[in-house]
């Protein structure tokens, strides 16, 4: 890379994504600006960046999510770029305004991009103009329940209620009896009011078991517009995706032109610039509807690139810069098979909640074809103030089987103690043989893991294990009976301990 992009850029966001972006700054060498809240000081993309600064408390209202803070912070410090990442400001319009005054570059889309494309009904509408298959359903919210009505019964029960605005599954409904129908709308619009301040909703058909296969888009200033092949996501909890590889089992070679192509119109419809991703519903038909675009980098961006052998945010910076997307790019090729596992703090044997404390040991699993793209490591102090997504670990092989398989042992040999993760779980998903099968639709996890059962064995192993090295290395304490107390972790049982020492209390 002979000319310099920018001259500095901050990143304004937090974790794994901001370490990632830091990183490819550094592959095109440009400085970086983090910044971090009070909760940050200590993390990874901090420790990382060429330049760190505070802008504020832990609440995202404060620091992360203040405009005028991130614009100043970014002046201050000579930057003439942002990144946003994902998450926190990324797709809101009102901060590619405030670069653009403050003579800075947004690395996104433009703002007028965001607004079209983060509006639901007008999106649906400029979309059906583009001929893109679109949802049946309304194409303008209801004035009235008469209107949402007429429309559930053109497009037959069940239906969807869906905010305008917004997504991750608030102000959304499933209605499957019209009588059940005006309570539902009145249910939506005031969570959507609450989550995004406007309460605008809209009803379409509901798809019953569909994939969620989406398309990584890139368009610059040229003229080009490309697609870099799908993304399968339909592992999901709660409307969040969790698991996502490339290429989809469900696609065939016609299928994958076809929606490339719809993608392709999806970025070209809306005067879309960046890198973004195009989602859309296949159902068991064969069909394919427009869901929704993400007008930014997507968090499972890193399946794309060990398929492709190219990275998309150094693509988005040079883009951003006014730079062609590069001959190679323009030249990618789809080969081989990619998994995603997000690695989130959570305890998934008991429903999922969010899981707190300090990192005491931490070891990424390594191998031909193993990345991990973390934004911890030893010591950082995990709380619950932000999205409890830890990392995410990405294999690559020839094959699915051997994709699958390769991730199972990434996952044992990915060691995270001191907080509970989703790990143990990412390896029940992936073991199981629907999985292994290819038939994963959006209902997977309800259909397959509604009731799981506590696997205590492997945890009451290794305190075990941890108690008799412990007591091998001379310590004087007196033996530690390990078991499982009513309401307590063996972690609990064995005292205070730390791997490679002993903690002297």
């Amino acid at each position: 890379m002979s000319k310099k992009l920018f001259k500095k850029i901050l990143v304004a966001n937090r974790g794994e994504i901001a370490v990632r972006v830091i990183r490819a700054c550094k592959l095109l060498d440009i400085p970086t600006v983090a910044v971090y809240s009070t909760a940050d000081k200590n993390a990874l993309h901090t420790l990382l960046a060429d330049e760190a600064v505070e802008i504020g408390p832990p609440p995202p209202r404060e620091s992360y999510l203040d405009i005028k803070k991130l614009v100043e912070t970014a002046r201050a410090h000579k930057c003439d770029a942002i990144h946003p990442g994902y998450g926190f400001l990324s797709e809101n319009p009102l901060f590619p305004i405030a670069c653009e005054k403050a003579r800075l570059t947004f690395i996104g889309p433009s703002a007028e991009a965001m607004r079209l494309l983060g509006n639901k009904v007008q999106s649906r509408i400029k979309m059906a103009t583009a001929g893109v298959p679109i949802i049946p359903g309304m194409k303008a919210s209801g004035d009235n329940i008469f209107q949402f009505e007429s429309a559930a019964e053109e497009a037959g029960y069940p239906v969807l209620i869906k905010a305008a605005a917004g997504g991750g599954g608030k102000g959304m409904r499933i209605v499957h009896r019209r009588e059940d129908l005006a309570p539902s709308v009145e249910a939506a619009k005031r969570e959507a009011k609450n989550a995004f301040g406007d309460d605008t909703v809209y009803l379409e058909k509901y798809i019953e078991n569909p994939r969620h296969i989406e398309f990584q888009v890139l368009a610059d200033d040229h003229g080009n517009t490309i697609h870099l092949f799908e993304r399968e996501c339909s592992v999901q909890r709660r409307h969040q995706k969790i698991i996502e590889e490339t290429p989809s089992t469900a696609l065939t070679p016609a299928l994958r032109v076809q929606m490339g192509n719809a993608a392709v119109r999806v970025a070209t419809a809306a005067g879309y610039r960046n890198a973004g991703t195009v989602e859309f519903l296949f159902d068991k038909s064969g069909s394919f509807y427009f869901l929704e675009m993400n007008t930014r980098i997507q968090v499972e961006h890193p399946i794309t690139e060990m398929t492709t052998s190219v990275d998309l945010v150094v693509e988005q910076i040079r883009i951003a810069a006014g730079e062609k997307i590069s001959d190679y790019v323009l030249e990618a090729k789809q080969r081989g098979h990619a998994i995603e596992c997000r690695i989130y703090a959570e305890d998934a044997e008991n429903n999922f909640l969010p899981s707190s404390g300090d990192i005491l040991y931490y070891q990424e699993p390594v191998g031909p074809g193993i990345r991990v793209d973390s934004g911890v490591t030893k010591g950082t102090a995990v709380g619950v103030e932000y999205d409890p997504i830890l990392a995410k670990l990405i294999v690559y092989a020839p094959t699915r089987e051997l994709a699958i398989s390769k991730m199972i042992q990434a996952l044992k040999d990915y060691k995270i103690l001191g907080i509970k993760t989703s790990r143990k779980f990412m390896i029940d998903i992936l073991s199981h043989p629907e999985f292994k099968a290819g038939n994963t639709y959006t209902n997977f996890i309800e259909k397959h893991f509604s009731e799981r059962t506590v696997d205590l064995i492997p945890a009451l192993e290794l305190a075990a294990a941890v108690s008799t090295v412990a007591m091998a290395q001379g310590s004087k304490a007196r033996p530690t009976v390990v078991k499982q107390a009513e309401g307590l972790s063996p972690w609990q049982t064995i005292g205070p301990w730390e791997l490679g020492m002993r903690i002297n209390k």
